[in-house]
């Protein structure tokens, strides 16, 4: 006895289903093509790029030690870090394409990132547009060579804490640590000084019911923050322009401003 299409039958296709038995599940496969993506997923496809380059998005809210509301569009960096040891590792992928469009979110978690970025040996260059604002900015700075869109901004503001807060001294010099680390992190992997970072931290009078400043494409490579004003096609010339002069094997060392040493 064999499942026919026509039910439980013992030789002929035409036959009834026997009484109590029930016609076995049939999945039907996902169309192939983007269609069938579409169709099954929700999701339009990709178009495939260049195989020698990895392109990683960190959007939204960059969520760190605690889970965010499921309405809000995060980046976790417990899947961030693990695709940047990947990419790493990958023989084949020889520079990495980072677009960022992120509102900040957890101090710690986006130092991490961006020391993973800063600690790749690969070429890399990040693309702000939109937004790269309070802890997006080490992000955008940490590659080898940044770039921004000149309709984007980046806000510069003091590390804030929400929640439960102990109000005793160790608390704030916990903060003001942890705020150094920040400047020091922008400075060391930008053009802009100390005194003028904090100068556009502390300033007062640039945001509604708060202190800092939002500095918009222009303003942010003029200031030595960004490298250079553009958008995804002035990022991959220049990202394969850093390739195409990489000693081969990969390995060495690439410095600020996208030319190996």
């Amino acid at each position: 006895m064999e499942y026919t299409e026509a039910g439980l039958s013992g030789g002929g296709n035409n036959e009834e289903p026997m009484p109590g038995v029930s016609k076995p599940a049939v999945s039907e496969p996902v169309p192939p093509g983007p269609v069938g993506v579409l169709k099954e997923l929700g999701q339009t496809a990709v178009p495939a790029g260049e195989p020698d380059i990895f392109c990683m998005t960190i959007i939204g809210q960059i969520e760190g030690h605690f889970v965010l509301p499921p309405h809000n569009k995060t980046t976790k960096y417990e899947h961030i870090i693990p695709q940047l040891v990947a990419a790493e590792q990958n023989k084949m992928i020889k520079g990495l394409l980072i677009i960022l469009n992120t509102v900040g979110g957890d101090v710690e978690a986006g130092l991490a990132i961006a020391e993973m970025i800063a600690s790749l040996s690969k070429p890399t260059v990040t693309v702000v547009i939109g937004g790269g604002h309070s802890i997006g900015v080490p992000i955008a700075v940490a590659s080898t060579y940044s770039i921004i869109a000149e309709s984007a901004t980046m806000t510069i503001h003091p590390i804030r804490m929400n929640g439960l807060v102990i109000g005793v001294p160790q608390t704030f010099e916990y903060m003001e640590r942890m705020q150094e680390r920040m400047v020091k992190f922008v400075t060391s992997h930008s053009r802009i000084t100390e005194s003028q970072f904090k100068d556009l931290m502390f300033k007062t009078g640039e945001l509604n019911r708060d202190i800092g400043t939002a500095v918009g494409g222009a303003d942010a490579v003029r200031y030595g923050l960004m490298d250079e004003v553009g958008g995804i096609g002035a990022a991959l010339a220049h990202l394969n322009r850093m390739i195409a002069a990489a000693p081969q094997p990969m390995g060495g060392t690439v410095v600020k401003g996208g030319l190996p040493q």
